[in-house]
Order: structure tokens, then C-alpha cells, then sequence
């Protein structure tokens, strides 16, 4: 695990983007926080590490929104799904079959439908304002899955 302490939304873009330049096809990022403690801004620094040009915004409404690049990105937010059936409506079954990197905010919602292996990012407000505490966990095993 790596504790990251952010003290803007730049930083918290690097540390992001330090991790997007590591991933591989079928990686899949699993977001954890509150209301506003920068899951957005950490997957634009995903994006911005895995090489994609677009501006990345939340896809609250839209509930995934998709990234070109060598490795697509599927962003996806989870903060209105409230049952099995609102998840397969998503398409999200059939995203975790593809060959690009699925990043989920709001992973708390479909905790049970995570995937065996996935990296764990957890958001934290800080002291500050923009202070971010940020932990990430690479090669979580969970063992409830139905993935």
C-alpha cells in the first residue's frame, strides 16, 4: 500500500497519472470516497499517465463515459446504482470483459460485483481545503466476487 498526501488537485492529478503509466490491459482501478475529495481529478491523472489527450469528466449522469488511446479507458460512476439491476443496465458486465482499463468511482455501491483482483484507490479529505489523503492498494483480492 502508498499513502499519498495532496495538498491541490494538481497533485492529486500526478499521482494519478504515476499510476496510469503502469497499467495494462484488464487493469481495473476501483475509486473509494465522499462527495468531492478529487476521484475525478485522480482518474483525469489516469488518463493523462495512460497517454489519452480528452479531457476526462465525471460521468455521473451518462454512468461511463469512454477514453481512446494504446489502452481505452472505461470511466465509469456508480453513485446512482442501487441494485443488481441498475448495475447490468450500466453495460458494466460486459465492460469487464474488454481488453481496456476500467476505472470505477463510487466502488462502495458494487462492492459485491468487483472484480477477484483490482486496485484499490481510497480518497480522503485532508486539513486543508484541497488536501487529499490518497491510499492506494495494488492486487486487492476479494473474495466475494461474483466476477
Amino acid at each position: 500500500m502508498s499513502e499519498h498526501i495532496t495538498h491541490n488537485a494538481e497533485q492529486t492529478e500526478q499521482i494519478g497519472a504515476d499510476l496510469g503509466s503502469r497499467l495494462k490491459p484488464g487493469d481495473f482501478i476501483a475509486l473509494f470516497g465522499t462527495m468531492g475529495t478529487g476521484k475525478t481529478t485522480f482518474i483525469n491523472g489516469v488518463a493523462r499517465g495512460m497517454g489519452i489527450v480528452d479531457a476526462v469528466s465525471s460521468p455521473t449522469f451518462a454512468l461511463i463515459h469512454e477514453y481512446a488511446g494504446n489502452i481505452p479507458l472505461y470511466h465509469f460512476d456508480m453513485y446512482r446504482i442501487n441494485s443488481w439491476d441498475d448495475l447490468y443496465s450500466t453495460g458494466y458486465f460486459d465492460y469487464c470483459e474488454s481488453k481496456g482499463v476500467i476505472a470505477v468511482e463510487w466502488s462502495e455501491n458494487i462492492e459485491m460485483a468487483l472484480p477477484p483482483e483490482f486496485i484499490k484507490v481510497e480518497l480522503f479529505a485532508g486539513q486543508g481545503f484541497e488536501e487529499r489523503r490518497i491510499l492506494i492498494t495494488e492486487g486487492n483480492k476479494f473474495e466475494n466476487t461474483c466476477c
